[in-house]
Parts: C-alpha cells; structure tokens; sequence
C-alpha cells in the first residue's frame, strides 16, 4: 500500500512513521528558563549528528503552534543538557512526559536529582549514566505544517559524562551495564536484545 503523506492527517502520519522508524534512542532533555525553573522532558525524535565537532539533534512538536516549554527556554538561553535513559529511569522518564506547567519542576515531581553541569546552567540528571552539556548551533522550523510542525535543535556537546561503571577499554561502552531503552511505536519501548556484528 502506498501513501502519499499530503493525503494523511497528523494521527496516521505518526503512528506510520514512529511504527516504522524504530527503533529510535531518546533524549531526555533538560533545560531552565529565565526564572531559574528546571525543565525535564523527553524527546525520541533524537540522534546523534557526527563527531567532528559531536552535534546531537532533537526535535519538538508544536501543537496548535504552541512552543513546549523545552523549545522555549533552549530559544531564550542556548543551553540544553541530553540525560540518557536507562532501564532503572524508564518510569521517571515516562512521568516527565506528562503536559507539567511551565512552573514545575519535573526534577523535583519525579525524585530525580539534580547535579550541576560544568558549562551550561540547565541541571543534569544525577541518575543518568550518560549525559551531554550542549549549546545550541541551529534550529529550524518545518514549514508548509497544519497544526504546528515541529522544530528541528541541533546543538553541539560541550562536555561529555559517563559513568564509570559501564566504561571500557578503549573509550567502549560495556552494554550489559548500561542498559539503555529506545522507543518504539505507541506506549511500547525495548531494551538491548540479541546482538551481532559485521565486519565492514
């Protein structure tokens, strides 16, 4: 069946693509406003961009037009920390998914702890095992939407922290004790499972 994506309303266009596009890492975003509020919000419209300099991507839907309070202060400030979600943070992460308004602080609503960043002002997730300091280089608004498109951040990581426990020689990262979820289609998200290697 083919589908010509003008045809589509938004609904159908989602389910199509997050259902055929998996899976996809999440990055659990957090950032602080002008008033010093800490936002946590994740986002699986997320990837890596390249190394040369290290550049991550997320996008955020604009529903009726209307900003996520994420866009907003990455807008005002430049600044956004990627916390990365491991199969201990599924349920936190889960809860900070929720509409929260613009004055709460999902750190504090989900019991996460905060531990400052060594660049940036927005808080980093004490309990991530991975985290990114970024600082915004570009973003970029869809055009041509119906109900708001989304906005695409690319920002690039100013500083890097890995737990030591799932270090390896070599800059590797050892799997087995990191854990990591990525998000599927609908309520549904998966873990590490069978791995295997090619040669290139």
């Amino acid at each position: 069946m083919n589908f010509n994506p003008v045809d589509l309303d938004q609904t159908a266009l989602y389910k199509l693509l997050t259902g055929a596009i998996i899976p996809r890492p999440i990055g659990w975003i957090s950032t602080i406003d002008q008033n010093g509020i800490h936002n946590l919000a994740p986002f699986s419209y997320f990837n890596a961009v390249g190394e040369d300099p290290p550049h991550v991507m997320f996008s955020t839907i604009r529903g009726n037009n209307t900003n996520k309070d994420t866009l907003n202060n990455i807008l005002a400030n430049g600044q956004f920390v990627v916390n990365m979600v491991t199969e201990d943070l599924v349920e936190k992460m889960n809860a900070t998914a929720r509409p929260f308004a613009s004055d709460v602080d999902e750190f504090e609503i989900v019991g996460l702890s905060k531990i400052a960043s060594e660049k940036i002002m927005p808080m980093r997730v004490k309990e991530s095992l991975i985290t990114f300091e970024c600082e915004m280089v570009h973003h970029y608004f869809l055009e041509n939407h119906k109900n708001g498109g989304a906005c695409v951040i690319i920002g690039q990581i100013v500083m890097m922290h890995f737990d030591d426990t799932i270090l390896l020689d070599n800059f590797k990262i050892n799997l087995e004790n990191y854990k990591p979820v990525s998000r599927l289609a609908g309520s549904n998200y998966s873990k590490i499972g069978e791995i295997f290697s090619l040669k290139r």
